[in-house]
């Protein structure tokens, strides 16, 4: 036999389906739908693991975890929620979950963290206190894109990892860089965040770590960097793709040793931070051509953390949409209801810029509009009509017509020798059309294989062949 389970869940159909999973593995499941139910089971009963809903008939099956606790300490717990936002996730990371599965979860994911759970029969104690509902969560959305974002988050409160945050401008690097310190255990440590791109390239260095006096021309005091600001909490590098070679060499050696040294002294410091980077840029092509290098990036992308395109999770749009109207009457904007038109017509735009142009958007919308709701006339006179979104032919075109021009581009660029054209201009297509894939089944590598029409041990070559990190893409479908 397997193991036992208890399986706390108030919805029967999606029992029923984790039920016959797990006992084809072998499984004995005991199935409840409450609090009270589940209490009398444990006081009766040892199971190896606990599957348990957050909503269930009689109460917060997470805020009563600690009864679990007393009558089973060393019982994995996985936590199942359709209540799918940060907030939940870091609850069930604070209470020492052994998994967190958003629903639709994928059932084979979830069959194989049950496996997990009752093989290691071992969980950590939490050393992060409660975080419930209502308190900031800096993260909205609960589309699908995001729960892989927020289940990393999640992971990472416990420890100071190392963590690269990926994504497009204007998808909210830094609110992630905020949630990994607000929520863990350095929260009361400060947070400094330093855009790199935004610094003089001879002032980097100076700006990281310091200066003494006289160490150059306009040095006329001593400085303190940002390395010792952020001392005892949290330091975000922004834009890290942008850092100068010899300014990365330094950041290399700070982060092997834990010390730095102010531009111009000779005393070694020791820091105490947490190292969260941040790029828009593909740090690879970077590493390729010698502009970033590669033990650096190495040592920052311990834990990579890749944010969604708002064009990809536009069941996002409503809930950030009513979220930035509170936040602007908030700072003084007056009040605006945005109604179901003006959400459909929202929904439906490009949005280039990503949750910053939403944002920024909102607020125009608040001041400028004469009416108190925001509809779909409000938003053609203020955001102007031809940024709606094009018809599903046009925008097929468009994106046939910027494949083909990038390229074009690629291939006047790289300039590949004769003979090699067809062979480097599929090498470059090769590792984003295999993490298209990747992205597209949550991680699944048999069924991007199917979805790539190519062969699993073929997949899994070309992925290491094209160092692709399959397990940052792992989410629930």
């Amino acid at each position: 036999m397997a193991g036992s389970i208890l399986l706390v869940e108030d919805d029967s159909a999606i029992a029923t389906v984790i039920t016959a999973a797990l006992e084809d593995e072998g499984f004995a499941i005991r199935r409840c739908a409450s609090i009270a139910q589940r209490d009398d089971h444990l006081s009766t009963v040892s199971f190896d693991v606990m599957l348990t809903d957050v909503m269930l008939e009689d109460g917060d099956g997470l805020q009563t975890l600690s009864a679990v606790r007393d009558a089973a300490p060393d019982m994995p717990v996985i936590v199942l929620s359709a209540q799918n936002t940060l907030d939940t996730a870091v609850r069930a990371s604070d209470n020492d979950a052994f998994e967190y599965f958003p629903k639709p979860f994928d059932l084979d994911e979830l069959v194989r963290a049950v496996k997990q759970a009752a093989a290691s029969r071992q969980t950590s104690a939490s050393t992060l206190p409660e975080i419930g509902e209502g308190d900031g969560m800096p993260l909205v959305g609960r589309s699908p894109a995001m729960q892989g974002v927020y289940r990393l988050i999640a992971r990472v409160l416990r420890n100071d990892l190392t963590v690269l945050v990926t994504g497009e401008s204007g998808t909210g690097k830094e609110l992630v860089a905020e949630a990994v310190h607000q929520l863990g255990s350095r929260r009361t440590g400060p947070f400094v965040a330093v855009n790199t791109a935004a610094i003089p390239h001879d002032l980097v260095e100076s700006e990281l770590f310091g200066h003494e006096k006289g160490a150059f021309t306009g040095a006329i005091v001593q400085a303190i960097g940002k390395f010792e600001q952020a001392n005892g909490g949290t330091l975000f590098l922004d834009e890290i793709g942008d850092m100068p070679p010899e300014a990365q060499t330094r950041l290399l050696r700070a982060l092997q040793s834990g010390q730095i040294r102010r531009v111009g002294g000779r005393q070694e410091i020791a820091v105490d931070v947490r190292i969260i980077a941040a790029t828009n840029r593909d740090l690879l092509p970077l590493i390729e051509a010698g502009k970033f290098r590669e033990d650096l990036f190495y040592r920052l992308n311990v834990v990579p953390i890749e944010l969604p395109p708002l064009r990809e999770r536009r069941e996002d749009i409503e809930v950030l949409a009513r979220h930035f109207l509170a936040q602007a009457v908030e700072d003084g904007l007056p009040q605006r209801l945005l109604t179901s038109e003006g959400a459909e017509g929202l929904a439906k735009r490009h949005w280039r810029g990503n949750v910053r142009e939403l944002r920024n958007a909102i607020y125009r919308l608040a001041v400028m509009s004469r009416k108190d709701e925001i509809d779909a006339e409000v938003l053609d006179d203020t955001l102007g009509e031809e940024r709606a979104i094009f018809t599903a032919d046009q925008e097929a075109d468009q994106h046939d017509a910027a494949i083909g021009n990038a390229l074009e581009q690629w291939l006047l660029r790289n300039d590949p020798p004769h003979g090699t054209v067809y062979g480097s201009a599929l090498a470059a297509f090769e590792k984003p059309l295999i993490e298209f894939a990747l992205r597209q089944t949550g991680g699944n590598q048999l069924r991007a294989a199917k979805l790539l029409g190519i062969n699993r041990n073929t997949l899994r070559k070309r992925i290491t062949e094209l160092l692709i990190e399959p397990d940052r893409f792992t989410r629930p479908l």
